[in-house]
């Protein structure tokens, strides 16, 4: 089971990569890919696997799974046994999974336990994402312990679950400087979680509950804006940004305008968004509505999926993540009377490779070399992998998929391998399916019957400063620096600073102009009914105290004060 100093020959298949086709065979020992072409000369013993008339791929690299969490209260189907069991029946050979530390919780410690679990349970190789939900010093040290020492090389920030997960756009900045200095990949979940706070309140005081209610109080302006504000603070901060469950056309509009100023900027989106569209919100059955509540949500506009499914196509957007997040229907049920309850998250890390497939390349959106790229070799890039990872070339990494792209498999709940009683995909009938899933050397999956052992998988450290983000960044720098200017000192007389507030000017607010102002340590407030004076020292909670227009006629010496704080 899982033996290592496997030998195997792949015969007569033609291996793709992202950049070519080519009549080949495979040669893998140790671990490795040894040889690729014709005419092998290779030693005696080794299991050979015909694949005429079929595709010799990468095996898929998902970056985006969310394995042994609890998210919204509530933990998901899926732990890291069962979640690359399903990944590596379905095609992908590595998976970056989430650590989500709570608000004020140590990233470090979150991270090892996570990694404790992970290693006693993952079949494949994986790495993780650690998710930046708060912002203090003591961040920015664990950042920098976590790429140093610890094999992570990417972070994840939302500027949506305001209150949980959201960080302001200074912590943003402040984040991505970070990651800019440590050469980590920044991630960002972009929607305007102040004005999802607000649409929700409006749509549960509007009476609407049901799932419904995820799309209308998510519309997709609200992704666009913050997803160009995710790009302008990051351009800001120099760093390159990657940004994630890209879900709408007018986020990937966005994306694709930043991209033609030259910015540097990658994308992500899910298998979900790319496959289907927001109009399930609004079945009859509650049940199928809330399997579908993810955020962002589906579009309603009916054409986004093939929309995204053609960016994928066109490089607008590189990389397609199942973002798995497996829960049952009792789970989604918490949210039955509320839909801010329904837990977020969908099941499809074994479906990702098909599904794309299918909508993909049997759509005619993208031809099988993209495909690689997009389920593949793009993420290896991304995260610094490549090409150990995403490429079938001598030395690299032997994550190795026998892809039959004739075939095809009907996906049902009932016959799956990943958490859940729900597949969003249910009784589609999809070409491309996986018939030998080689990982690391192992044949792990032969005509769907798994022979990989828990535990068997291990943790791949990730290296910073990846050259497909980083290359162009680290020049701009180098060549545009910026610089003050070199001038005579002014020596001329300087104004004193006013000691009271200055009367506006002809009724135009002066915005430079703060409604109060300093002079020492006196601070005055001027009110339309009130006349608030508060001595205080700055380095204490000031006390202020209020008089009222008749006090204020009597003798001072008379004054009663009220203590506000």
């Amino acid at each position: 089971e899982c033996d290592h100093s496997m030998r195997i020959l792949i015969k007569g298949g033609r291996v793709v990569n992202d950049d070519v086709t080519q009549e080949a065979d495979v040669y893998i020992e140790n671990g490795l890919i040894q040889q690729v072409g014709r005419d092998l000369m290779i030693p005696g013993g080794a299991k050979v696997i015909d694949a005429s008339g079929k595709l010799v791929i990468p095996g898929g690299i998902d970056s985006s799974v969310h394995l042994q969490q609890t998210f919204m209260n509530a933990n998901t189907q899926d732990d890291f046994y069962t979640g690359t069991k399903a990944a590596l029946l379905g095609g992908s050979t590595m998976v970056i999974a989430h650590v989500l530390p709570e608000r004020g919780a140590s990233l470090l410690e979150e991270f090892e336990k996570i990694r404790a679990h992970a290693d006693a349970e993952a079949c494949c190789d994986y790495a993780l994402h650690v998710g930046v939900t708060w912002w203090g010093p003591k961040v920015r040290r664990e950042m920098q312990v976590l790429v140093g020492e610890k094999g992570v090389n990417s972070f994840q920030m939302f500027m949506a679950y305001k209150d949980v997960l959201m960080l302001k756009d200074s912590e943003l900045y402040q984040a991505m400087h970070s990651c800019k200095d440590i050469g980590a990949v920044a991630r960002v979940h972009a929607e305007n979680g102040e004005l999802v706070h607000e649409g929700t309140k409006e749509a549960l005081d509007l009476g609407i509950s049901g799932p419904e209610g995820m799309e209308i109080s998510r519309p997709e302006e609200l992704e666009a804006e913050a997803t160009h504000r995710a790009i302008t603070i990051a351009n800001r901060a120099h760093c390159p940004v990657y940004l994630v469950n890209v879900s709408s056309v007018s986020a990937a509009d966005v994306i694709a305008a930043a991209r033609m100023q030259d910015k540097v900027v990658h994308a992500e989106t899910t298998l979900a968004h790319s496959a289907l569209s927001g109009m399930h919100y609004y079945h009859q059955d509650w049940a199928h509505a809330a399997a579908h509540v993810i955020a962002p949500p589906l579009r309603l506009d009916p054409n986004t999926p093939d929309c995204l499914m053609g960016l994928l196509g066109n490089d607008i957007i590189n990389v397609v993540a199942s973002d798995h997040r497996a829960f049952n229907t009792k789970q989604k049920a918490m949210g039955k009377e509320d839909f801010t309850k329904i837990p977020h998250g969908a099941a499809g890390v074994e479906d990702r490779m098909s599904v794309i497939w299918e909508r993909g390349v049997v759509a005619g959106k993208m031809d099988e070399n993209r495909f690689v790229a997009v389920t593949s070799s793009n993420a290896a890039k991304i995260y610094n992998l490549y090409p150990r990872k995403g490429r079938i070339v001598p030395g690299a990494d032997a994550d190795v998929v026998v892809w039959d792209p004739d075939a095809s498999r009907t996906i049902s709940a009932s016959s799956q391998a990943q958490g859940g009683d729900f597949n969003l995909y249910e009784g589609q009938r999809c070409h491309g399916v996986p018939l030998v899933t080689i990982s690391r050397g192992r044949l792990v999956c032969e005509n769907g019957v798994f022979t990989c052992a828990q535990g068997s998988g291990r943790f791949y450290p990730m290296r910073s400063f990846p050259d497909f983000l980083y290359k162009k960044m680290v020049q701009r720098e180098k060549t545009q620096r910026l610089r003050g200017v070199d001038r005579a000192p002014y020596s001329g007389d300087v104004g004193d600073v006013p000691m009271r507030a200055s009367t506006r000017h002809s009724g135009v607010r002066d915005l430079h102009e703060s409604s109060f102002s300093l002079s020492g340590v006196c601070l005055r407030f001027t009110l339309q009914r009130h006349v608030c004076t508060c001595t205080a020292d700055l380095q204490k909670a000031p006390k202020i105290k209020y008089f009222d227009d008749a006090e204020l006629k009597n003798n001072n010496k008379n004054l009663t004060s009220r203590t506000v704080f």
